[in-house]
């Protein structure tokens, strides 16, 4: 009986849904040129499965950066903050002669013994490599706020517009790393 009743329920609303009219306005249908311009936009730039895409690497020996209060080195009780970068995520579109890339990573600041709350910048390396080809590189000097109470921070790190022209080769491959050397100048 309830099987029944349902079926007539379904019934019902099936044939409610078939006798309804759509206007144009509902199907997405305009008279707007500026909807042309959007679908023809859309058609000169597709989205790229993450197959395709170029991975992202940490580079050995720059995924962590450490810096020491007044000229110190290596010294533990003299460390102001260590910076370390983490997981790596990326999405890629590709249009008539490029493949761009946005490249996000995600960081963590630490405060040590000789650190104080306030905002630090990191230098850090974007680089795009196909073999010993380089398609792009550039060096972005990223603020990053350490909280006044001294406890960790995170951050997410954002590069878009990495483009590689002509799309990626099967060994392209993208880097990102903590610059060498001194994030500022040191007085002498």
């Amino acid at each position: 009986m309830t099987i029944r009743r349902f079926l007539g329920i379904s019934l019902l609303a099936v044939v409610a849904g078939c006798n309804q009219t759509d206007k144009p306005a509902d199907l997405g249908v305009t008279s707007d040129p500026s909807g042309v311009q959007a679908a023809a936009q859309q058609q000169t730039q597709v989205a790229v499965i993450q197959g395709s895409c170029p991975q992202v690497f940490l580079r050995d020996g720059t995924a962590v950066l450490q810096r020491y209060g007044k000229g110190a080195k290596d010294d533990p009780q003299n460390l102001a903050y260590q910076v370390t970068l983490g997981d790596t995520t990326r999405q890629c579109v590709l249009n008539e002669n490029q493949l761009v890339m946005t490249i996000m990573v995600q960081g963590r600041i630490v405060v040590g013994p000789a650190g104080a709350g306030g905002t630090v910048t990191l230098p850090i390396r974007v680089a795009v490599m196909d073999g010993e080809t380089s398609h792009y590189s550039q060096l972005v000097q990223f603020p990053v706020t350490i909280p006044a109470d001294g406890s960790a921070a995170q951050f997410i790190f954002t590069q878009s517009n990495v483009a590689i022209p002509g799309g990626s080769g099967s060994f392209t491959k993208a880097y990102v790393g903590f610059e060498e050397g001194s994030a500022k100048k040191r007085k002498k």
